[in-house]
């Protein structure tokens, strides 16, 4: 998802259309809603009431069953192995077998296999309940809401780098995002760390500093999206000032080789393989 945006992107900072794609503006008559006035959106400036419609995140109904009846998935594999072994105690007590195993006798082979099984679902059953994942929930981010554009971009890319930002913000944990063209911030939204001044003013954007720092230079000689799950574990966190002090992960992704685009998000690990 980051990827194809990112692409597109750099097709309309340079102001090169996409081949045999109708533009945004076709696509969607209607205006992104944070173009509109605050009133017309909803209570975080996304998802605008009219014929325009946010993006909708896909329900995987497996996950949601697992998750929501997560006790008795971890207990299963217990009563299904402590059936099994049940089982298989009671075919040979009254199937006229004798008790002590025979390599000879198909039975007895087949029975042994069966308490292995059994007794493997058993530990898998006691593995599940003494390891649980921690639950990760959002954080708000502390910071102020920003709202910066560069005026000597064209309209096409304003509109479309605001519908980037109205996709990403409802689908994914983005509440940040800077990109970086050219040597300089087209694009600052979302929450933003409050400027040393105290002024109430988002903090500004060091493009130079930020292009000579390790995350994004790497990022761009490599052309490869960096995704850091758990922003706290990096020492290079403090090259992105302009993030809330307390965002969660980030993801940097290359546009072409002249821009960067700087996804902060709300979750540890809160960007899956499909927003990525």
């Amino acid at each position: 998802m980051l990827s194809a945006t990112a692409t597109h992107l750099l097709r309309i900072l340079l102001r090169s259309p996409p081949p045999n794609l109708p533009s945004r503006s076709q696509r969607h008559p209607h205006p992104s809603p944070l173009l509109r006035s605050p009133s017309a959106a909803g209570p975080n400036g996304v998802g605008a009431v009219g014929s325009y419609k946010t993006p909708k995140p896909q329900r995987d109904l497996l996950r949601e069953l697992v998750s929501e009846n997560d006790g008795f998935v971890r207990v299963l594999p217990i009563y299904v192995g402590g059936f099994s072994l049940l089982a298989v105690l009671l075919n040979r007590s009254f199937s006229n077998i004798p008790p002590v195993a025979d390599a000879s006798s198909s039975q007895s082979r087949a029975d042994i296999l069966s308490l292995a099984l059994a007794v493997t679902n058993i530990l898998a059953g006691l593995v599940w309940l003494s390891i649980r994942p921690k639950n990760i929930s959002p954080v708000v981010l502390r910071g102020v809401q920003c709202r910066r554009l560069n005026p000597l971009i064209s309209k096409r890319a304003v509109l479309e780098m605001l519908w980037a930002w109205d996709s990403l913000s409802a689908v994914t944990c983005c509440r940040s995002l800077v990109v970086v063209y050219d040597s300089s911030c087209v694009l600052q939204i979302g929450v933003a760390a409050e400027s040393p001044l105290e002024d109430g003013d988002a903090m500004d954007v060091d493009v130079k500093k930020l292009l000579q720092g390790s995350l994004c230079k790497s990022a761009m000689e490599s052309q490869k999206q960096s995704y850091m799950a758990n922003l706290s574990l990096y020492p290079g966190k403090s090259e992105l000032p302009f993030l809330p002090t307390n965002t969660q992960s980030v993801i940097l992704q290359p546009i072409g080789d002249n821009g960067v685009a700087i996804i902060g998000g709300s979750t540890i690990r809160g960007f899956n393989n499909t927003d990525q």
